[in-house]
């Protein structure tokens, strides 16, 4: 995380950040270089399509956009779905699914690549579920070769699903996610045996060996209906957090991996645990809870959505809110704006800039 920086340097970084603001903006986020303290550090949300900078302040709390990362040809019109952080780069999903694009935003460059097929409307980088529409068992893993140009077919035939809306998280090269052991279904798709206790665990992707690893141990158990999701922390560990929908409710856990590899995971005693049942009265649904933590403060931020209020008689008022919980019930909101698509949930990574190349693929 960029905080962890030594002040000149991080200065000197955050200066250099080609960030472009949206009209008139490009001297605030100047003086943002210039007056970055150790208080505050850059995330990168996706937030209504859009991908920004934001400078985070955890005494305030505020979170506040810097401005637009440059390098995406017309910006203001590309639309971004999905967005994966790894060693400085960002891997974005179009919000049609019809491309992805590899971006460093410090140096601007990008590349875009179409997927071998189109994606499946549900599912981003590799598919494992039933179409009861059509009656076929749909089932994809490819690796993407920036140096070939070229895509692969992983051959994979998996006891274990990982659900459409767990969004991976890229750590030292690999890729990590939270899955569930695969619930039996018969030829017509019916699902066999009890649903609500599943065997869950984390899984890894080892792009080394090209292949997923065993089943690694979780720090707790989730049934059906409870919310899960992953981060890192530190481009070194990874935070999971979790929140039981059934009895007790609403207390948010969160822990940070020891050690963490493809093939072992351990796990540091509970990192937070929250009761959010009189902060905010409903739980982050398994679409939101994208987060970060601050191991040195003991906070997380969540960011979710605001679903207590309504417009009109009929449609819900939605907006995106960031919430900054902590020990002995500290608790605070961030308005980040209206929601405009119920649907486009805000997503957030630390941001480390890296001077890493693109290799660009060669011309036809």
């Amino acid at each position: 995380m960029i905080s962890n920086l030594p002040r000149d340097l991080a200065e000197e970084v955050l200066s250099r950040l080609p960030v472009t603001s949206l009209r008139g903006h490009v001297g605030k986020a100047k003086a943002a270089a210039k007056n970055y303290h150790r208080e505050q550090f850059q995330v990168v949300m996706m937030i209504q399509y859009r991908v920004c900078l934001f400078s985070v302040n955890l005494y305030t709390p505020s979170i506040e956009r810097i401005g637009n990362l440059i390098g995406l040809e017309d910006a203001d019109r590309v639309e971004i779905s999905k967005i994966f952080h790894c060693d400085g780069l960002l891997l974005c999903v179009t919000k049609d699914r019809s491309s992805l694009v590899v971006w460093n935003p410090c140096s601007g460059q990008t590349r875009w690549i179409k997927p071998m097929n189109s994606y499946h409307k549900l599912f981003d980088r590799f598919l494992d579920d039933y179409d009861y529409t059509i009656k076929v068992k749909l089932r994809e893993f490819e690796i993407y070769d920036l140096n070939s140009d070229s895509w692969k077919v992983v051959d994979v035939n998996p006891d274990w699903d990982i659900e459409y809306h767990q969004r991976g998280v890229s750590l030292m090269g690999n890729t990590y996610w939270f899955a569930q052991e695969k619930i039996p279904t018969s030829a017509q798709g019916e699902v066999g045996g009890d649903i609500s206790d599943i065997p869950d665990f984390l899984l890894c992707f080892d792009f080394t060996m090209e292949r997923f690893g065993p089943r690694l141990p979780l720090p707790f158990h989730a049934f059906y209906g409870d919310a899960v999701t992953v981060s890192s922390v530190r481009e070194e560990h990874l935070a999971v957090l979790f929140q039981q929908y059934g009895a007790p409710a609403f207390t948010v856990k969160i822990w940070i991996s020891s050690k963490i590899e493809p093939h072992a995971v351990s796990w540091n005693k509970l990192f937070l645990s929250v009761d959010m049942k009189e902060l905010t009265g409903f739980h982050f649904l398994f679409k939101g809870g994208s987060f970060f933590v601050d191991e040195k403060k003991k906070v997380a931020v969540v960011h979710d959505k605001d679903r207590g209020r309504c417009r009109g008689k009929s449609r819900r008022l939605t907006r995106n809110i960031a919430y900054v919980i902590g020990k002995k019930g500290y608790f605070k909101q961030v308005d980040l704006g209206e929601s405009i698509d119920e649907g486009c949930w805000p997503l957030v990574c630390s941001y480390v800039p890296s001077s890493v190349q693109i290799e660009q693929a060669a011309p036809p």
